[in-house]
């Protein structure tokens, strides 16, 4: 560890931060008080694993440890406005920021939002076609209605209905894994490669979802018998029927771009190592 060096540990589903003051002190927000002030290292760490956050671009170790000091004693801690990581990041950087807070707000937001898109697009199946309701008359009538909007069928409805989940999804990964100047040119490699495979992800979500759909079912392919039977089929694996399956193919591509986006994004942390 460094002077200035900003170091953190992991507390299970969050982290805690603070700076290295290079003389065996660290300033922190303290968790419990909830004020800045300097406490031995060893009184930091608790017997955890310490790291340190690399920067790509940050501000001289004596112009980190004055942004700190000049602040010992505040006590106006916030979780999500001006916790730890705020406060530990705004001295290596003159920028007051969270990544947790920032993430957690797009995870949980775009999570939230996608849902209520996968929700909506039943009560859009439901009221769109020359059938209303559930029935399989109904969801396919609706399908071939919302697909018609697009040019085509069915199976371009399910494609549709799910674009709106996928693209809230993509949106909140992009927003989890955005570029910043601060970062190690290995971090933002990395975050632009999940960017990236997050659309491809959503891309082949629709596709997987369009294929487990024309194999899934009683009578192979993508006919009117074949798309009903596979979502039947698609929808029986969680305990439910055709709606159940709309539900699923609308939501797999939103799955599958936060999956591929994610896994892409630490597969390439690890072979950068």
């Amino acid at each position: 560890m460094r002077k200035g060096d900003h170091i953190y540990f992991n507390c299970g589903g969050y982290t805690h931060h603070g700076i290295d003051c290079g003389d065996g002190t660290v300033i922190h927000y303290t968790k419990n008080q909830r004020n800045i002030s300097r406490i031995s290292w060893d009184s930091f760490a608790s017997g955890k694993t310490v790291f340190v956050r690399e920067y790509g671009s940050c501000d001289f170790p004596d112009v980190v440890i004055q942004r700190a000091e000049s602040r010992l004693g505040e006590n106006i801690y916030d979780l999500f406005g001006n916790n730890c990581e705020h406060f530990a990041t705004w001295c290596k950087t003159g920028i007051h920021a969270s990544e947790q807070v920032k993430n957690a707000g797009a995870t949980t937001g775009g999570a939230s939002v996608s849902g209520a898109a996968v929700a909506g697009s039943i009560g859009v199946v439901s009221a769109a076609g020359a059938a209303a309701g559930l029935s399989g008359a109904g969801i396919m009538s609706g399908l071939a209605t919302v697909g018609g909007l697009v040019g085509g069928g069915a199976v371009a409805g399910i494609g549709a209905l799910g674009m709106a989940p996928a693209t809230i999804t993509t949106l909140a990964m992009n927003s989890v894994l955005e570029d910043n100047e601060n970062l190690t040119s290995e971090e933002r490699e990395a975050r632009a490669v999940g960017r990236t495979m997050t659309t491809v992800g959503a891309a082949a979500g629709t596709a997987g979802a369009v294929g487990a759909v024309a194999a899934a079912g009683s009578v192979a392919g993508l006919s009117a018998a074949g798309i009903t039977s596979g979502l039947a089929a698609v929808g029986a694996t969680v305990g439910g029927g055709m709606a159940a399956g709309v539900a699923i193919t609308v939501a797999a591509p939103a799955v599958a771009a936060a999956a591929v986006g994610y896994g892409a994004y630490c597969f390439w942390k690890w072979i950068s190592e």
